[in-house]
């Protein structure tokens, strides 16, 4: 079973911002990237999630708050929930495919790849059409 799975952005819809009220990931991320990436997936119908700085996988069928939580912020002991967060959450899958940037890859997500038990299994890809 393969996956699809990028990483969260701060550019959001700011019209969930003091709302109260829980969305899913494509209806909270603005920023292109992450909606070219979500739209791509939706459109060859395969699975995916965001890796949320916050909520760690976010899968698109999963509902949260809007919130603000840059990379940089990420304490040693969040660093490690989201590695046990994509253990947990994408251990079913044999083979998860990392969409990014390189040029703009924060150092963080690298430290998630690199830390996981699933390590082996994630292939980063940079190009829309990699995602089949």
């Amino acid at each position: 079973m393969r996956i699809y799975l990028t990483h969260c952005s701060a550019k959001k819809n700011d019209g969930f911002k003091d709302k109260q009220i829980e969305v899913p990931p494509d209806r909270l991320y603005t920023a292109a990237p992450t909606v070219r990436f979500m739209e791509r997936c939706k459109a060859a119908g395969v699975p995916w999630a965001i890796l949320s700085d916050k909520y760690g996988v976010w899968f698109p069928s999963v509902k949260h708050r809007w919130y603000e939580k840059s990379p940089d912020t990420v304490t040693q002991e969040e660093l490690q929930r989201l590695i046990e967060n994509i253990n947990d959450k994408l251990q079913v899958y044999d083979e998860i495919f990392f969409y990014h940037n390189p040029g703009r890859f924060h150092p963080l997500y690298q430290k998630v790849i690199d830390h996981s038990s699933l390590t082996d299994r994630i292939t980063k890809i940079s190009h829309l059409t990699e995602i089949v």
